[in-house]
């Protein structure tokens, strides 16, 4: 907890008490300081969490596992939010743990840790487990094709057409060290794809863009206009959508009607005065086009299918005039067949000539529907590269920051 102290945080829970019953803080501060000692962690036992930094924070996790007695530690994406120094720390104190005895299950997407740190590498893809090998019996490039391999079949075939001009401008969004100084430019009828590696920053940056939170630095052009929003109702008003990655969270409205959650915005848009008459037909219109299944639109959507849901949401923001769809993670949770459906949508709309921002962690999909794509990492926009031609190794390669040079063998 970060308004507690380090001391405090290793042995909550399991306080040392004195002998009539209170905290012996004293003795907690003690029994701390000899275990960082041991360890050769310099952080000072009465220091109050919230004022530590980064690496401290992720060091004062794995001390508090060892004053438990933890055999194995499982350690998720530990250096994400590390420097180079601090990450570099954090290693060793790994191999000094590994040396000691303890188990490490080490998780991240950083392969230069992976290969220094494991001594057996496993690649998890869609959710199974691809392959385990000696660390020394295998290269940067049998991890990455055990990370993309698959068969070209499973590739959505998009006709790419002419683009017009430049429909949306981004200009130097920033925020903290989550989104750095990103530009790029979106052409009428473009699909601009976004992708990276989980934390890259590609959520928060479409966030911002929308307005949902709020930016450091940056601007915001629609059409040579300055539009930049500062929430999701000025973004709606200059034409420009959001289709979040989680629907049930933040997309639909689940107990309420597929009307109401298709006609929202329309009647928002419409200075809230709703005709039901002319609602209930314009929601008709866009369950036939999207070929939503459903019994009525008078259900509630959360009784819909995951994909069902999803189309039901993108009905939404048909119903208004945008000129900018932005999508995250447009397939999440659907079925192949609504995938399908989706894809000629979001193909559709780019034929119409909208500009289509679309952040996709499904690499085919990335691939295959992108005209162009803006790689992140850390924060940042990297690179930006044409989709045509591009395979998932040359792309994972972008979005690890591998320069083509093995991380190693043995």
């Amino acid at each position: 907890m970060d308004t507690l102290t380090v001391a405090d945080n290793i042995f909550l829970g399991a306080e040392l008490r004195t002998r009539f019953g209170l905290v012996d803080a004293a003795r907690q501060v003690a029994a701390t300081q000899q275990i960082l000692d041991q360890l050769n962690i310099a952080i000072d036992p009465h220091a109050i969490v919230e004022d530590l930094s980064p690496a401290q924070k992720q060091t004062l996790q794995i001390v508090k596992a060892l004053h438990r007695d933890a055999r194995v530690l499982i350690m998720d994406e530990p250096t994400s939010s590390l420097g180079e120094q601090e990450t570099a720390a954090l290693m060793t104190l790994t191999r000094s743990l590994v040396a000691g005895g303890i188990g490490v299950i080490y998780i991240s997407h950083y392969l230069e840790e992976v290969f220094e740190i494991g001594d057996r590498i496993t690649v998890l893809k869609d959710g199974r487990a691809i392959a385990t090998r000696p660390r020394a019996e295998c290269t940067t490039e049998d991890v990455i094709h055990d990370m993309v391999g698959r068969d070209a079949g499973q590739f959505f075939r998009k006709t790419r057409g002419a683009l017009g001009d430049v429909v949306l401008r981004v200009e130097g969004y920033s925020r903290g060290a989550r989104v750095k100084n990103v530009s790029f430019e979106v052409r009428s009828g473009e699909v601009f794809g976004i992708g990276g590696m989980v934390g890259a920053g590609r959520t928060e940056l479409l966030n911002l863009l929308f307005g949902v939170d709020k930016r450091d630095a940056g601007r915001l052009m629609l059409q040579g206009v300055d539009v930049t929003p500062t929430s999701p109702a000025a973004a709606i008003r200059a034409g420009i959508c959001l289709i979040t990655e989680n629907r049930k969270e933040t997309g639909l409205f689940l107990p309420r009607p597929v009307r109401e959650n298709v006609a929202i915005v329309e009647n928002q848009l419409a200075g809230g005065v709703i005709n039901l008459k002319t609602e209930a037909s314009e929601v008709d219109r866009l369950v036939g086009e999207l070929q939503i299944r459903l019994a009525t639109i008078e259900q509630p959507v959360e009784s819909l299918s995951g994909g069902n849901q999803q189309k039901s949401l993108l009905a939404r923001w048909l119903a208004g005039n945008f000129a900018v769809f932005m999508f995250d993670e447009p397939t999440k949770g659907v079925d192949i067949g609504a995938k399908e459906e989706i894809y000629r949508l979001i193909t559709a709309l780019a034929a119409r000539g909208a500009g289509i921002l679309m952040v996709s962690s499904d690499m085919p999909e990335l691939l295959s529907l992108s005209d162009r794509i803006g790689v992140m990492r850390n924060g940042e926009m990297v690179a930006t590269i044409d989709a045509a031609g591009v395979t998932e190794e040359s792309l994972v390669r972008q979005f690890l920051g591998l320069d083509g040079s093995e991380v190693g063998r043995g």
